[in-house]
Formats: C-alpha cells, structure tokens, sequence
C-alpha cells in the first residue's frame, strides 16, 4: 500500500501517547479568566476560536523553526535546546515545553526506540547523548546542562522513526490545536462535538497550513513572539484564584 499513512504517524498523533499533555492549557484556562464579558454577538466558541488562531501563529512564530531546524540538522540538538531555553521568556511556558520534552524523550527510549529499526542514525545518535545528558544532570543536582525542551526533541523522534519533516511540523500544530481544543472541553468551553467539529473543519487546516508556509524558511535566530500578550497570559495562570491545568 504505497498511499498508506505511515504506522509512526499514527502512533506520534495518538492523544494516547504519555507526553502529560492533558495538563495544559497553554494560556487558555487564563485567557478565559481575564476576559470580559463576552459582548452579545461573540460566543464563546468563537473567542475560543481567536484564542485557537493566536495560540498556533505564537507558537509557530516562536517554536517551529526550531522543530524545522532541529529535524534538517540532528548535531545541533545540544544548541537548539539551550538557544529556545533562553529565548522562552515565560517562566510556565518554558516549564510546560521542558516537561513535555523529557517525556517525549522517556517515551523514546522506553517504547518507541527500536535496536533492529531502520531509524536515522543521527536522530537516534543526538537523542540518546542528550538523554544521557540529562541523566547526568539530574545525578548531579546541577541546573547546568541540557533542558529537553519539546520542539526540537519532536522534530529528532520524528525523523529517527521515518516520519517527513512536512509531517512531523503537520502533527506538531495538530496536536497543540488538538491538546487545547481538549482543554476547552473540559473547562465547559464547549461540547466534544464541536470540538470534533473544530478538529475537523477546514478552517483549522488553512490555519496549520499556513502557519507553516510562513515560517518554513526562518531561521531560529529570527524566531520570537508574534503574540506578546500570550505570555502575559500563561505567566499569570499561576495566580489564579483556582485553576485545573498547570499552565
């Protein structure tokens, strides 16, 4: 079956897949406190919507160009992380990304890694050193050393296990907008039918696809924040009076 969807993708796409994501909102739970009233003609889907568009154009405007370089160049792994650690303002956003990370990479090395795998040497060969890294790190009880930050983890997992880089930058914004539609749902945003819906709708697809023609070509050191006031959001989850996520 030439046309069938590689068996990585399915597996990388599945909400199944143990990266804790369920427990964050990336600044919607916030965004949804510190918003007025909603005027009579906007419904709360449709904030939610806004929020959506503002959420996938902050992250790709910040975040994929490091997914992107990070799958074209798996030796600069060590650089990427320490680079997207000090360009991530956000003290919630940035523990949200290094949490996600590690767990991306504990998923790797404990199911997904396979010794007899065509898998690309110089992925698997730069997830493992980091991985090792950090182990060492965490031996140590230093704060010196690597973070594994999420991005430029998903990009090596992606390409060790076959998966295209237009794929895996696909997958990479379906499932943020996928994780955040879920956190909608939850705080009583909307049904999981519309969620389905929204997943579903075409709208969302031009959204992603064009997120990423507009970064496709930019380097990292051009990367940063489209949307500043995401990051007032997410920093100020924490002093919520209650909240249900961890960001």
């Amino acid at each position: 079956l030439p046309n069938a969807v590689p068996h990585a993708l399915l597996l990388l796409s599945d909400s199944a897949l143990p990266l804790g994501s369920f427990a964050f909102s990336s600044g919607l739970e916030s965004y949804l406190a510190h918003q007025k009233l909603f005027a009579k003609n906007t419904t709360p889907t449709a904030c939610f919507n806004r929020f959506l568009h503002l959420s996938l154009s902050s992250l790709a405007g910040s975040v994929l160009p490091y997914v992107l370089c990070s799958y074209r160049n798996p030796e600069t792994l060590f650089r990427l992380d320490n680079d997207l650690d000090a360009s991530t303002l956000c003290t919630v956003a940035r523990r949200a990304s290094v949490a996600q990370g590690r767990a991306l990479l504990s998923v790797w090395e404990r199911a997904l890694r396979s010794p007899g795998s065509q898998a690309c040497d110089a992925a698997s060969s730069s997830l493992s050193l980091l991985a090792t890294a950090l182990k060492n790190v965490q031996a140590q009880v230093t704060f010196l050393g690597p973070n594994g930050h999420f991005a430029p983890l998903w990009a090596l997992v992606c390409r060790a296990m076959g998966v295209s880089v237009e794929q895996a930058t696909y997958v990479f914004l379906f499932n943020h907008a996928k994780a955040l539609l879920s956190a909608a749902v939850r705080a009583s945003v909307m049904g999981p039918y519309q969620a389905q819906g929204v997943l579903a709708s075409v709208w969302l697809q031009d959204e992603i696809r064009e997120a990423m023609e507009t970064n496709w070509k930019v380097e990292t050191e051009d990367a940063g924040q489209v949307v500043p006031v995401l990051d007032l959001w997410i920093g100020r989850h924490e002093l919520l009076y209650s909240r249900i996520f961890n960001s």
